[in-house]
């Protein structure tokens, strides 16, 4: 059952790193501040990395075939869904196609049993589709947008974004999970930390070619908000080692399910630290997830 702690972890530093992230808005591009978690979060997948390695006196995974394509797809949808997402952000209208990007818990049901040949249980897949539920309730109650709003809003592209969003989130949460797999040696500290390296790397040589190409002045900007970024580089690393660890150990599918705790941290944040207003709508998403959950991990424990 580790992958329950390991997972909250997951969700409580994305939660962190996206919070610190959005002191960068003001100063850096979409582009920019987006490639920021990936850029200082590859110096400390290294170091985590030769650490364990010297540590633990254990020589690195061989690379195989397997993995190098599990791990290039997982990097390179990892990114397409950051383009995506800023895209959608972009839009006047998002607040639907945000929602329907976490259809991801959903997506990644189909995607594991096609691609990692996985089964899940009846029970848990009503819960995750509840659990996604919960949290499209909640992202709609949140925007405060009346029905009429929200029944339009299907009928525009960001429908179509957002989903695209969701299936790229999902990809690449199972094609990490299958790299991690595929590797024929080392425990799970090994296979999470290698995986993770090694994704974050390709990811960084993509980004910092692009930016330079694009847009040069951006990482000179980064360079001079480097403490931020380090923090959002920290705390991006810490968010995916514990992912990539999760995925090592248990069903995407399951993963990603329990990940959707990140919401409740943030309810939990609006109404007992910033004391705001939520409605009904947002506190029957929040129930509809909590039970999800708890279904969900009961399940899978017993």
């Amino acid at each position: 059952m580790l992958w329950i702690p390991l997972t909250i972890s997951a969700a409580f530093f994305q939660n962190l790193r996206s919070a610190i992230q959005r002191h960068l808005k003001s100063e850096l591009t979409d582009l920019g501040a987006a490639s920021v978690r990936f850029i200082y979060a590859a110096p400390f997948a290294l170091i985590w990395l030769a650490g364990i390695a010297w540590l633990g006196e254990l020589s690195l995974p061989e690379l195989n075939t397997a993995f190098v394509i599990w791990a290039l797809g997982g990097s390179i949808s990892q990114i397409i869904f950051t383009i995506l997402l800023m895209w959608l952000f972009s839009l006047s209208n998002f607040t639907v196609g945000t929602a329907l990007s976490k259809t991801e818990v959903v997506q990644v049901v189909l995607l594991e049993a096609v691609l990692l040949h996985t089964e899940i249980t009846l029970k848990s897949l009503l819960a995750i589709v509840v659990a996604f539920l919960g949290v499209f309730v909640m992202t709609l109650g949140k925007s405060r947008s009346p029905m009429t709003s929200v029944i339009s809003g299907l009928g525009q592209k960001t429908t179509v974004i957002g989903l695209a969003c969701g299936l790229m989130l999902g990809l690449s949460s199972v094609l990490f999970r299958g790299a991690a797999l595929s590797l024929e040696d080392g425990g799970l500290l090994m296979r999470s930390a290698f995986t993770l390296a090694v994704a974050t790397t390709v990811q960084t040589l993509f980004l910092l070619a692009w930016l330079a190409i694009a847009q040069p002045g951006q990482l000179k900007k980064t360079s001079a908000q480097w403490k931020i970024c380090g923090l959002v580089g920290f705390s991006g690393w810490a968010a995916s080692l514990c992912w990539f660890m999760a995925f090592t150990l248990t069903q995407a599918a399951y993963v990603r399910a329990l990940g959707q705790i990140e919401l409740l941290f943030t309810f939990i944040a609006s109404v007992f630290i910033f004391r705001e207003k939520v409605s009904a709508t947002e506190i029957t998403g929040a129930v509809l997830l909590i039970g999800a959950i708890i279904v969900l991990v009961l399940e899978k424990a017993g």
